[in-house]
């Protein structure tokens, strides 16, 4: 049978593939099949190439990340910046570092400025940030890609665990993806779209260096540590990865760590999302708390105390007056479970409080003395645990204000009848320039005479309110904008 010079081409690449199949002259039959194995092997888990093109996923997601802008009251004292340097007015920096101007001081109860990330999660305007892009702010601003400016509402806040939500009067817009950190490890390749101080559209990459970094100090979630470069700005902005989904919620943490080269902190979104449907719903997050200080069991503790191998969670201290402080549970005790379900790591444990709800009882059963004990715990509330998280809170209140009645010799002495004091002041009211320490007399022409009546008589008149204040034997109305 005669054949075409492509049939004859045909054959003898098909030949020289199969003999690179097959064992080669010289062989023994352990280097046949090893070849064999290393062949299959390679087929089967090839080693994906070095990741140098992240222009798709830019293109793709970019319209569902917007900047964030905020303003609110200064009461720090004025200190001199070390930068930008003073020099020309004409430096084309000079504007660029001046919008961060709460980054270097101002003069008290004037407005101050700080930028921020968000990126959009439902096409009716809900927007995810961080908590301290806009703890303590009197206004807050969204400027879209396109270039559309917003004046944004925060939904809520919960600086416990780091997360924002805010809301644009604005429909049809684009998204991103939300996807799950369940399947992130470390290693992998991951993308930032960010705004460092005010560079919009910027995208950084590289990859994560731990999938659960735990520092109790800045949240009770613990956190994806990657090496991208951040700077003032990228605080909110989403974490992609290969996919284009966002896995990650940049957050800053504190000046030690945040100015080591190559440490970047990301808040999982799957633990983030938790906390966004509170927020939608109610305004706010609630948190659990045990009222207890615990550390990883590691493998001389674990043979210390019996265990045959370490796990759950060493309890380093119990809060006297804390939830605990009534179930038996003492330093050295080891949670082991919470529910039934198992504390492999001492990382789990607070995430797991956490997610229930203040109130909740849950069963621990912990190891001491070479055997196992059950017990149960009425959570408490974790917000009322820690005072930064309190202050933040307090900071993000409509007006800024904590108030308390005055006694009966209080009142005497400033001669009026009825009056709150004001015990802080953040926020618009500090921007109004009302000072802790100020007498409230009249809310919009009406007097008020407890917390309860004052904060009633706030949330009733509208967004621009007319106070009465008494400081120093001097009375003055002065205004409190809200809106």
């Amino acid at each position: 049978m005669a054949y075409s010079n492509l049939t004859r081409l045909t054959i003898v690449v098909v030949a020289a593939m199969s003999q690179g199949c097959m064992a080669q002259p010289g062989m023994t039959p352990v280097q046949s099949r090893a070849a064999s194995d290393s062949a299959a092997r390679l087929s089967r888990d090839q080693t994906p190439p070095i990741v140098t093109d992240f222009s798709a996923l830019a293109r793709d997601n970019a319209a569902g990340v917007v900047n964030v802008s905020t303003r609110g009251a200064t009461p720090e004292a004025r200190v001199t910046p070390l930068w930008p340097p003073t020099g020309n007015g004409n430096d084309p920096l000079a504007s660029l570092f001046q919008q961060f101007s709460s980054e270097f001081g101002s003069a008290p109860g004037t407005s101050s400025q700080s930028l921020g990330t968000g990126f959009i999660i439902n096409p009716d305007g809900y927007i995810l940030t961080n908590s301290k892009v806009v703890s303590g702010a009197t206004r807050i601003r969204v400027t879209l890609r396109d270039g559309r400016e917003f004046k944004a509402e925060l939904v809520g806040n919960d600086p416990a665990s780091g997360i924002a939500l805010l809301k644009i009067p604005a429909t049809g817009l684009s998204t991103v993806v939300i996807g799950s950190t369940s399947d992130a490890k470390a290693g992998q390749w991951v993308a930032s779209i960010g705004s460092p101080y005010g560079l919009n559209d910027t995208v950084t990459a590289g990859i994560i260096s731990n999938i659960a970094r735990t520092l109790p100090q800045e949240s009770y979630i613990p956190l994806i540590q990657t090496d991208l470069t951040e700077g003032a700005g990228d605080a909110g902005s989403p974490v992609f990865n290969l996919a284009g989904d966002v896995v990650g919620i940049e957050t800053p943490v504190n000046d030690v760590i945040s100015n080591a080269e190559g440490l970047a902190f990301a808040i999982p979104i799957d633990e983030a999302m938790k906390v966004e449907r509170q927020l939608q719903q109610f305004h706010k997050a609630q948190h659990g708390r045990l009222g207890i200080a615990i550390q990883d069991v590691s493998g001389p503790l674990a043979q210390s105390f019996g265990l045959a191998k370490p796990e759950g969670a060493l309890v380093s201290s119990v809060d006297p007056g804390g939830p605990s402080a009534k179930s038996g549970l003492r330093p050295g005790d080891v949670i082991l479970q919470i529910n039934g379900v198992a504390i492999n790591d001492s990382a789990q444990l607070p995430v797991a409080v956490a997610d229930l709800m203040p109130g909740s009882t849950v069963r621990l059963t912990y190891w001491r003395g070479s055997t196992t004990h059950d017990t149960t715990v009425v959570l408490g509330r974790l917000n009322e645990a820690t005072s930064q998280s309190a202050a933040f809170a307090q900071a993000s209140a409509p007006d800024g204000l904590t108030v308390r009645g005055l006694t009966p010799d209080e009142q005497r002495e400033i001669g009026a009848r009825g009056g709150v004091r004001v015990e802080k002041s953040v926020g618009p009211a500090a921007f109004a320039g009302i000072e802790p320490g100020d007498v409230i007399l009249m809310v919009n022409n009406a007097r008020v005479s407890s917390p309860a009546q004052f904060r009633q008589k706030v949330e009733t008149s509208g967004n621009a309110i007319a106070l009465l204040v008494l400081r120093n034997g001097q009375r003055m109305f002065v205004t409190l904008d809200i809106g």
